[in-house]
C-alpha cells in the first residue's frame, strides 16, 4: 500500500540556500535537500483503488500558480523538539489551496486532518536534541532572510514507511494555471524572486 501526500515542490537554487542552514545542532538528522517540500495533505497508507480515486479527484483542482515566501525558522516541540523548519507565510492562496484538497479527501471518505495547518519546509528531524540545543541553534541562525518563489504545479508524493525525510516519489503531478508542456522541473517551480 502506498503512503501518500500532496505537496508543493522546493527550486534546487532555494533548496541549496536552505541547505546551507545544515549542521551546527547535535543529535539532528537533516533532510537531504532534494526531499524539501511542503505538505499540503498528508493522506497515509491506502490502497491502490483509493490512490486512483485520489488522483482523479486532484486532477479536477483549478488554481493559479502560488507565490510562496519562507519567512524565518522555527521548531516543532511537544515537550521535546521533534523538527526544524523553515516558516512559509500562510498567504490566502496557500490556504485556499490546503483546504480545498483537505475538502476533496473527506469526499473521498479519508479521515478529517485533525491538526491545524502549519505549513513549512522540515530541515531536519530532531533524534536527541534538547530544547536548549535548538534554541541556540535557532539563535544561532536567527539572520535567516526569507525567499520568495512562484510555484506552478502541486504534486502527489509517496514515501516508504519510515520516520519521514525521503525519499520521496513524485507519482502524479498538476499544474496550477494554464497548461505548459515540455518544461524543465525548475520552471514549473519559478525563480527564486529574492536571495538571503
Amino acid at each position: 500500500m502506498p503512503r501518500l501526500f500532496t505537496g508543493l515542490e522546493i527550486p534546487s537554487q532555494t533548496g541549496l540556500m536552505l541547505s546551507l542552514l545544515r549542521g551546527g545542532l547535535r543529535g539532528a538528522r537533516w533532510i537531504d535537500p532534494e526531499n524539501y517540500h511542503i505538505t499540503l495533505r498528508f493522506i497515509g497508507d491506502i490502497d491502490d483503488r483509493m490512490a486512483d480515486e485520489i488522483a482523479d479527484a486532484l486532477s479536477r483542482v483549478r488554481r493559479d500558480p502560488v507565490e510562496i515566501r519562507l519567512t524565518g525558522l522555527g521548531a516543532f516541540a511537544n515537550g521535546k523538539p521533534h523538527a526544524i523548519f523553515a516558516r512559509v507565510e500562510p498567504t490566502p492562496e496557500l490556504m485556499e489551496m490546503q483546504a480545498e484538497q483537505e475538502r476533496l479527501m473527506q469526499r473521498l471518505r479519508l479521515s478529517p486532518e485533525r491538526r491545524k495547518y502549519i505549513p513549512h519546509v522540515t530541515l531536519a528531524r530532531c533524534r536527541s536534541a534538547t530544547n536548549q540545543d535548538v534554541a541556540r541553534w535557532l539563535a544561532e541562525h536567527g539572520d535567516f532572510q526569507g525567499l520568495t518563489f512562484t510555484v506552478k504545479r502541486f504534486v502527489l508524493l509517496s514515501s516508504r514507511a519510515s520516520v519521514g525525510g525521503g525519499p520521496y516519489l513524485v507519482e502524479e503531478t498538476y499544474p496550477l494555471g494554464r497548461e505548459t508542456g515540455g518544461v524543465a522541473p525548475d520552471d514549473w517551480l519559478g525563480a527564486p524572486a529574492d536571495h538571503w
